[in-house]
């Protein structure tokens, strides 16, 4: 029984560094995002807003500021935009993983599928 204790102390100990790595991720600031569509790598401006969990975001996308909403949950971030295009709106879901001053993840292009993303701290 002891060995049990023992087993589950050193456990926890161990998982202390992911716990506090996962709860200390704050993405605040401008960082550089690049898609890979099939037209090509595109690289555009994003400023993230974080307050706990809760995220803001202004991308400049072909030209225009778009804002959004999205969350952080440990490593984890997630956002969507909508665009108003000629055809109607237009709703791409970001998400992904932070690591650091980078993340990456994949873009749901509404109905026409995915594509892959990184960005960078500036």
């Amino acid at each position: 029984m002891k060995k049990m204790y023992s087993v589950i102390a050193l456990f926890s100990l161990m998982m202390i560094p992911f716990l506090l790595n996962a709860q200390d991720v704050n993405v605040t600031g401008d960082w550089e995002i690049t898609t890979q569509s099939p037209r090509g790598e595109r690289t555009s401006d994003i400023h993230f807003e974080q307050e706990g969990e809760k995220l803001t975001v202004t991308m400049q996308m072909m030209g225009e500021e778009v804002t959004a909403e999205g969350t952080v949950k440990g490593n984890k971030i997630e956002w969507s935009i909508t665009r108003s295009t000629p055809r109607g709106e237009f709703t791409i879901s970001y998400s992904g993983t932070v690591e650091g001053d980078s993340m990456s993840g994949e873009a749901q292009m509404g109905d026409f599928g995915t594509m892959e993303w990184t960005a960078k701290k500036k």
